[in-house]
């Protein structure tokens, strides 16, 4: 990625624009080169940290395994009782690599000549006294949070002639420190939770030198179990009886391998602390900061009020109650490490009543923090406290209700993966900071979302790193919901949350590449990266459980069918990855590639199928049956490829896991089982009778009365449309198609239709006349029954192909993708970010710093421009499809502006629309994040015809533009919007320049 950033730093230094096709051609080169120096290096298995371990010894290396030989592992007996647990998790590790078991040794006299000496600062003789001597130098991590040091150390101690020292700055840093060796001799954190295999290896060395990590950026970094019915609830109680122990003893091992730290439990109907007294004993031990919800106060679970039977969980009518059963529940986190939720949510997570005020609100909080303080006897400023600002709390927080600055806020996204409310630049620090709960799983409108992975890490990347820039760096939660199969979203928002600066933008298919890798090997690594982020952009155009028959559209730009092919293909591709693993890979494979991919693309099939089945029955086709008989196939696929993931793979390991509806709702609540979609059957008449339906319409002849008119060609575009001939009938037929001009093609231009033949249209260029010009195409079918499609071409004289710059109009559109500009203007601080497949179609683009502040447009402002080919004057509608962001910092609203040419560019408002907070579920929310877009739309007058200049003016920091339609009056409707227009030259770049660091 070096190689890399300083290419688009020359480009971008250098002020010469470079063309599309020569950024391409350079940049396979400089691709070819980066791989090859991955081909030639050791297989990777480290995501976010420097490559120390090999395979083949080096000059001063340290020998972990050689020859059947494995160093000893020493960690002192009176150090944490988390560290050593985890060293035995090493010794473990080792000998799933190299089928041979270290000692773990506790006394310095049973050290051997080669010897790994893991240890705390100030909890370990050794280390203390290695430090003492000089023989390690921990000033990097002294009195710094979650930190350590790996160093080959030769002669440590008399009668050790090598060691491999990991020392930590505290308890998690040597446990840290611990499992990123185990990372770098390659056991992939999902070893145990995603079936991941451990590839043997005779030999093992730690390369001379020292390695440090941490301070982590974030200082507490978790996960929440939520909505675990009916999924990952099933599975805990057929396998541990519950959410019991050791199921928790698993799950913290995993959140420690990430360098994770913090939990919110699953609480639906359990009680983490009550269910299991091991529960938070052994979460202490492990070194896991356990916390509970938004809505559950002072360590207490909701499910635990239940059988408390307390009265109404109401402050104002039952506060000796309630002030007792928090009480009770600081009592019993007595030491234990973990984050207390202040406030109170109204009964199981609802809204509280319309009538209570912020007063009561801050009177619960003041009475809540004297219990603390009286219960464990401490400073309550030294107590970690979260107030969470959910739904309607943040606008108590708006209206100026406040908690003491030592308590952390943790602001809240929509429960759709978009940030509600970050402090401002200029807000004064708090010494409690702020954290962020975010969503990968929410139950609640307009949809559940529960059933498979739909957050690209681009997303992710985009809406953390709003949030990091802005400050908010003490908490990072993100709802996982079942935890699986949320696998490859988790890792990234941890390692996001442990170093930002690791990984900027453009580093991002890196980071996918890589965590590829490191479960399946080098050589499928980049297929597989690719479709981890294909299918996660598809499935983020809309939550599967909110498909429908009429998402993507049946008549339009091909819109359904090209979404279906492009995910058949993408399960194509996943399947031949598939045939090609080893036996041993496939368990691991199926859950974190393989199946997502395949039960996506056969459910956008399954509803497209329906879709052309309600059309086909409007026409009266005889393939009507066909697509209901598919349906029927489809959804027993469905089906199947869930009782595949429950019961055969990994022998059942996994049952209950893909148990989560996600095809019959009606509503946003999930329905109690899937149950096949509404098809329609027709009874055939047993005759030949010829249809003929056109793109684009969903009329078919002879039945309509107006004119077939297919939509218009263009040189630029050089277009093929489609004529359907089906069979009303059950009996077969002869067609045949006469083209009334020899530049008009049609094939194939006779031939029989059983149930239905699709038949193309396109234009001879090279023989086309100039100028607009019309052609028939006649259509002849069983009884001489003849239908007439029209065609229009539009072959302009001038600009031809080959002179023009930019985009061109056609069929009365241009459409553009946001990373094809023609010129990214930058002005200082601003300048602008290209995020790769940040998009419903292609990649965003967004200005930064995201921090900066509100430029006036026009002049030499920031902005991006675009060159097009408009053929004639007049009024256009543009529209800009923005990623959803919510007004972050609580404004009027996020602004951009957009003009045509010289033309005084005019401000928009994206957020103008939104009157009613989000947590109401007005509909223009429930619309933005449902199609998870943002339309604006602006007026302008053209007042010649020719090239122009569209202008994307940056106001405020943190829109991100996905796309680009111009509109001149032939738009026609679609999810995705139409596919982008015909473009050439050199105005056409995309030059992402590196992100802030």
């Amino acid at each position: 990625m070096f190689l890399l950033y300083i290419f688009h730093q020359r480009r971008v230094l250098s002020g010469k624009r470079v063309s599309h096709l020569q950024a391409i051609t350079f940049g396979k080169a400089l691709l070819v080169i980066v791989l090859c120096l991955f081909f030639f290096a050791s297989a990777c298995f480290a995501i976010s940290q420097a490559r120390y371990v090999d395979f083949v010894y080096s000059q001063g290396s340290f020998s972990l395994a050689q020859k059947g030989d494995v160093a000893a592992l020493y960690v002192d007996s009176q150090d944490y009782p988390g560290v050593v647990r985890a060293v035995k998790d090493l010794q473990a590790d080792v000998a799933r690599v190299t089928n041979n078991t270290p000692k773990i040794v506790q006394e310095q006299t049973a050290l051997g000549k080669n010897t790994v000496i893991i240890g705390t600062i100030g909890k370990s003789q050794i280390i203390d006294q290695l430090v003492k001597d000089g023989k390690i130098d921990v000033a990097p991590i002294t009195g710094k949070w979650e930190s350590f040091i790996i160093a080959v150390v030769v002669e440590p101690l008399p009668g050790v002639d090598s060691a491999l020292v990991i020392a930590g700055s505290d308890k998690r840093g040597t446990i840290y420190g611990i499992y990123d060796l185990s990372e770098q001799i390659g056991v992939s954190p999902w070893y145990w939770w995603a079936d991941v295999p451990v590839e043997h290896k005779d030999s093992l060395f730690v390369k001379a030198g020292k390695y440090v990590q941490g301070p982590p950026a974030v200082k507490y970094r978790g996960i929440f179990l939520n909505d675990e019915e009916p999924a990952l609830g099933r599975w805990a109680v057929e396998n541990y009886g519950g959410f019991k122990h050791k199921f928790y003893e698993k799950l913290f091992e995993l959140i420690l391998r990430m360098k994770g730290n913090h939990l919110w439990p699953a609480m639906w109907w359990a009680s983490f602390n009550s269910d299991d007294p091991l529960n938070p004993k052994l979460a202490d031990e492990y070194g896991i900061v356990v916390g509970t919800t938004h809505h559950e106060p002072m360590m207490r679970a909701h499910a635990e009020w239940k059988t408390y039977r307390g009265g109404a969980w109401n402050y104002e009518t039952n506060a000796e109650k309630l002030r007792q059963f928090w009480m009770e529940g600081i009592q019993r986190m007595g030491s234990y490490e973990s984050i207390v939720t202040l406030a109170m949510r109204g009964d199981g997570d609802k809204a509280m009543s319309e009538s209570t005020n912020i007063a009561l609100l801050e009177k619960i909080v003041a009475d809540q923090r004297k219990i603390l303080a009286e219960v464990t006897g401490k400073d309550v400023t030294t107590i970690p406290q979260i107030w969470a600002l959910y739904k309607e709390v943040q606008d108590y927080y708006d209206k100026g209700m406040r908690v003491p600055e030592d308590v952390t806020l943790l602001l809240c996204d929509d429960n759709w993966g978009n940030v509600r409310r970050l402090p401002k630049p200029e807000d004064p620090r708090r010494s409690g900071g702020y954290g962020i709960y975010y969503h990968f799983d929410f139950v609640g409108g307009p949809r559940n979302y529960k059933w498979l992975n739909t957050s690209p890490i681009t997303r992710v990347w985009e809406q953390m790193h709003l949030a990091y820039r802005h400050g908010v760096d003490r908490i990072w939660l993100v709802n996982v919901g079942d935890l699986k199969p949320m696998e490859f979203p988790i890792e990234f928002f941890l390692d996001y949350a442990w170093n930002p600066d690791k990984w900027p933008a453009e580093s991002l298919p890196e980071y996918t590449r890589l965590w590829a890798e490191r479960q399946f090997g080098a050589e499928h690594a980049a297929d597989i990266a690719d479709i981890l982020n294909k299918y996660t952009k598809y499935n983020s155009r809309r939550k599967p459980e909110m498909l429908a028959s009429d998402t993507y559209s049946l008549l339009n730009y091909r819109e359904a069918e090209t979404v279906v092919s492009d995910y058949n293909k993408l399960a194509d591709e996943a399947e031949r990855i598939n045939k090609a693993m080893p036996s041993e890979y496939k368990d691991a494979y199926y859950q974190l590639v393989l199946h997502p991919v395949t039960a996506c693309a056969n459910l956008n099939d399954l509803r497209v199928t329906v879709g052309k089945n309600h059309l086909y029955a409007k026409q009266g086709r005889a393939a009507t049956n066909d697509m209901a008989e598919k349906t029927r196939e489809l959804f027993t696929k469905d089906k199947e490829i869930s009782h595949y993931y429950n019961k055969v793979m990994a022998n059942g390991k996994w049952n209950h896991m893909m148990d989560q509806t996600h095809i019959s709702y009606t509503y946003w609540q999930q329905p109690g089982k899937d149950v096949m979609p509404k098809v329609e059957e027709t009874e055939i008449p047993n005759v030949s009778d010829m249809g003929v339906a056109i793109e684009g319409s969903d009329g078919w002849w002879p039945m309509e009365d107006g004119e077939a008119v297919l939509p218009e060609f263009d040189p630029f575009n050089q277009q093929k449309y489609y004529i359907e001939v089906f069979n009303r009938g059950q009996v077969p037929f002869d067609y045949t198609i006469e083209s009334g001009q020899s530049w008009l093609l049609v094939e194939p231009d006779q031939g029989k239709v059983d149930k239905e033949q699709r038949v193309w249209v396109s234009v001879n260029w090279q023989q086309a006349p100039t100028g607009k010009n019309s052609a028939a195409i006649t259509i002849t079918g069983p009884g001489e029954k003849q239908v007439v499609v029209h065609a229009h071409i539009n072959n302009p004289a001038s600009p031809k192909r080959d002179q023009v710059k930019g985009f061109v109009e056609a069929n009365g559109y241009v459409s553009m993708e946001a990373e094809h500009y023609t010129n990214a203007v930058n002005k200082a601080p601003v300048r602008w970010l290209r995020i790769p497949d940040l998009s419903r179609t292609l990649s965003g683009m967004t200005p930064l710093p995201v921090t900066a502040k509100s430029q006036s447009p026009g002049g030499d402002g920031p902005r991006l421009e675009y060159r097009m080919y408009i053929f004639d004057s007049g009024k256009v509608e543009v529209k800009v499809y923005l990623s959803p962001t919510q007004n972050f910092l609580n404004t009027q609203g996020l602004h951009y502006a957009i003009s045509f040419d010289d033309e005084t560019p005019q401000i928009i408002n994206m957020h103008v629309n939104d009157t009613v907070p989000d947590w109401k579920y007005p509909p223009v929310w429930n619309k933005a994040v449902s199609e998870n877009i943002k339309v604006m739309t602006s007026e302008h007058l053209l007042e010649k015809q020719g090239e122009h200049v569209l202008k994307f003016w940056m106001v405020d920091p943190g829109i991100v533009l996905q796309k680009i339609v111009v509109n001149t009056g032939g738009l026609k409707p679609s999810y995705l919007g139409p596919p982008e227009s015909y473009h050439s030259g050199d105005a056409v770049s995309s030059k992402a320049v590196p992100s802030e660091n």
